[in-house]
């Protein structure tokens, strides 16, 4: 790729607001990384005040896409991945897992936030099959009808569709937004492909009060971050076959050796891998 093709891909004047806290760089922050600012470091101290151990849904979260990228590499044989607001390379993101388990799989990250798109410069120079786009996640014509999107991706094959905590941080807190987000998504699609999803959970139990609280800090702060019922995400997910266990705690799909007992707040937090016939 040219000079010229990297900076329409990645705008280099992307400004960085330090003023603001940003999701990606919070969520950064959970996970131990160190491309964040004080004033994320401020919002998750804020929440893990409000809600101890609140880092538990990023850490669950993360694991959970990585045993969903680790089965589509090796049991679905799916060697294209589209991954929407993939946040910052703070762990095992998806590039790294799928070309550790087969060199030849092919990464197209999308995302806005101007920390991760600077971290997208970096991916676009480590190797031919990871490529990073600046686009709104939330517009799936700008996504899917991206050059980039479809020289890198082949929609005559399976494709793999990452929405893994991102469709709760739309700005419009009508679920059935995201659902029509989601439905633009999966007609797109070619049959065969799948879908890793994963959502803010209101479990409407004894953990409800965590999910009221995080998104109450959520939403004065950073003005997104939805915690929603079975009723409200399922809809999400219409034209796709669940694998077993279907939708649920994101700690419970696949879960690797021996459980341990979650925090609360790590069962506001759900997750699921569909299949489109």
């Amino acid at each position: 790729m040219t000079d010229q093709d990297d900076s329409r891909v990645i705008p280099r004047s992307s400004a960085i607001d330090t003023t603001i806290p940003s999701v990606a760089r919070a969520y950064d922050a959970a996970l131990g990384g160190k491309d964040n600012y004080e004033i994320d470091r401020q919002l998750l101290a804020q929440l893990n005040a409000a809600v101890p151990e609140v880092a538990s849904i990023a850490v669950t979260n993360r694991k959970f896409l990585v045993r969903a990228v680790r089965y589509l590499a090796v049991n679905a044989g799916v060697q294209q991945f589209l991954d929407c607001g993939s946040g910052l390379p703070t762990a095992e993101n998806t590039h790294q897992v799928a070309q550790r388990l087969d060199s030849d799989a092919v990464v197209v990250y999308v995302d806005n936030d101007p920390v991760v798109l600077a971290h997208g410069r970096a991916l676009l120079e480590e190797n031919d099959n990871t490529a990073f786009i600046a686009a709104d996640i939330f517009d799936p014509p700008q996504v899917l009808d991206d050059e980039v999107v479809r020289s890198k991706i082949d929609f005559s094959r399976p494709i793999a569709l990452m929405q893994v905590a991102t469709l709760h941080h739309h700005p419009d807190p009508d679920p059935r937004t995201a659902v029509e987000v989601m439905r633009r998504y999966v007609e797109a699609l070619p049959s065969g492909s799948y879908v890793v999803f994963s959502h803010f959970f209101d479990p409407e139990d004894e953990n409800s009060e965590v999910a009221r609280r995080v998104q109450g800090i959520l939403n004065s702060s950073i003005n997104r971050g939805y915690f929603r019922t079975r009723d409200e995400i399922m809809p999400m997910l219409d034209g796709l076959q669940l694998l077993d266990p279907g939708l649920v705690v994101a700690d419970e799909w696949w879960p690797d050796g021996p459980r341990t007992p979650l925090p609360a707040a790590g069962h506001c937090i759900v997750a699921a891998l569909g299949v489109k016939p």
